[in-house]
């Protein structure tokens, strides 16, 4: 994990399924355990919701607050 990790859960939207474009730090908790349980997708996008997930789980979501106000 990076600090340029944390902003892009801020800045990136889900590139498809039922959540496409929505910010992945916006994306709920059920649909990243949904793919914790059935595997995440292979590059970027599969790195940063595993991270989405980590944060979401353990509750640590007020951690990317200050990064949403850039």
């Amino acid at each position: 994990m990076s600090p340029e990790d944390l902003q892009k859960l801020t800045t990136r939207q889900m590139p498809y399924g039922k959540y496409a474009g929505r910010l992945i730090a916006d994306l709920p908790g059920d649909y990243l355990g949904w793919f914790a349980r059935k595997g995440f997708p292979q590059g970027e996008i599969g790195r940063l919701l595993a991270l989405m997930h980590e944060i979401d789980h353990n509750g640590l979501n007020a951690l990317l607050e200050p990064l949403r106000r850039r």
